[in-house]
């Protein structure tokens, strides 16, 4: 890659437009000021992961890390377009869409290095039955979140890579998840657990640790790292780290989501 922006563009898709997370609806995302429902930031993340994997290929799947932080909303059928410029080691990555700055991150690749330690990462309970209503309580630092596991076909891969516009062949060929997959894991491990009003995923760190493959099992095993307030929105930051068949680590991911929306009831 030549040292200038190399632009992917994708037509967005609001893959969550019939989730519990009614920021993804028209109707009520209006009324907290957006034109319309978001386009989940997992897959705004997804959009930029292509420069990476163009980039590095399958080892940055494996041993590559990302960071993007969520501007602006992207909203449904719009074109969204990712920029990617070396900057040193690292690619400087944007996404803009209807003239707006959307996302900005970066993205590189990490030397071989150790795995973590399980032990240092304890085995959170299963999501409960009847889940609490999101609050200072069941969101508080320290608190253990798993998910259900989860087993990706490679039906559920055709179709996510088609939701998110992903040309790159490798993970057809290769039988191999999408990085936005994993990371939707995260916000499994917050529906899952409690029960959210309208919120929105602001950004992540994602650190690719093993390259998951369909037919994998994938669990979570996640702590509330803080849980607070800033200009009335109430933000949530989660530290997970996702297993492949139990005790294969495939990422680990600092997720940051505003839970409680300034105004929200």
């Amino acid at each position: 890659m030549e040292n200038r922006p190399v632009a992917h563009e994708v037509v967005a898709q609001n893959l969550s437009r019939a989730s519990e997370n009614r920021i993804h609806d028209d109707e009520t995302a209006r009324r907290f000021g957006f034109t319309g429902g978001l386009v989940p930031g997992v897959e705004v993340h997804a959009y930029a992961c292509h420069a990476a994997v163009r980039r590095w290929g399958r080892a940055w799947l494996e041993r590559g890390w990302a960071e993007t932080r969520l501007l602006q909303p992207v909203y449904d059928g719009r074109v969204a377009t990712v920029e990617a410029e070396e900057a040193g080691e690292k690619l400087s990555l944007k996404v803009r869409s209807e003239g707006a700055l959307c996302a900005t991150g970066e993205a590189g690749l990490s030397p071989p290095a150790a795995l973590p330690d399980l032990r240092g990462w304890p085995e959170p309970p299963a999501p409960p039955a009847t889940r609490p209503p999101a609050g200072d309580a069941s969101l508080a630092p320290g608190l253990l979140l798993g998910i259900v596991p989860w087993r990706p076909s490679a039906a559920d891969l055709a179709e996510y890579l088609r939701g998110v516009s992903e040309t790159d062949p490798i993970y057809a060929r290769d039988g191999l998840v999408h990085p936005g997959q994993v990371l939707r894991l995260c916000n499994r491990a917050l529906v899952e657990n409690v029960v959210l009003g309208p919120w929105i995923h602001v950004g992540s760190r994602v650190e690719n640790l093993s390259a998951g493959r369909i037919g994998q099992e994938f669990t979570l095993r996640g702590r509330i790292l803080s849980n607070t307030e800033r200009k009335g929105h109430r933000f949530v930051e989660l530290d997970a780290l996702v297993l492949a068949d139990g005790d294969v680590p495939a990422a680990r991911i600092r997720h940051t989501a505003i839970w409680r929306l300034r105004g929200a009831a």
